[in-house]
């Protein structure tokens, strides 16, 4: 097993930044390709961004490309996601998911492991 906690979210303007971050417990974290995904009220589950094991390879939604970033630090059991210029259509709850597999990153059914979620709410 291996448990999820995300932590970071909260309130911010348009165009601000907020730093989410995911520690994880259980397993070799490093074992484990990780993801964000998100998900509005009243909408399905989203990808936002993935990171292979090794952090050298990232994947992102469109919809994010240039203005999110995703990184992890193996020895903190940790994987970040950056937020800039954030707009109100990025309000959602955020969640950390990881996975053994090392394809499909941008799947949901790809990730065994979920966090709780951590709420991001941006203002107009």
């Amino acid at each position: 097993q291996v448990q999820l906690v995300e932590s970071g979210g909260g309130l911010v303007q348009a165009g601000g930044s907020l730093r989410l971050s995911c520690e994880a417990s259980g397993r070799t974290f490093s074992n484990y390709a990780m993801g964000w995904f998100r998900q509005g009220t009243g909408k399905e589950r989203e990808f936002v961004a993935a990171i292979n094991r090794s952090g050298y390879s990232s994947y992102y939604a469109d919809s994010v490309k240039g203005r999110f970033a995703i990184s992890r630090d193996n020895a903190k059991n940790t994987v970040y996601l950056q937020m800039n210029s954030l707009k109100p259509d990025d309000t959602a709850v955020y969640y950390c998911a990881g996975t053994d597999g090392s394809s499909w990153l941008q799947h949901r059914s790809t990730y065994a492991y979920w966090g709780q979620g951590t709420q991001v709410t941006v203002s107009s």
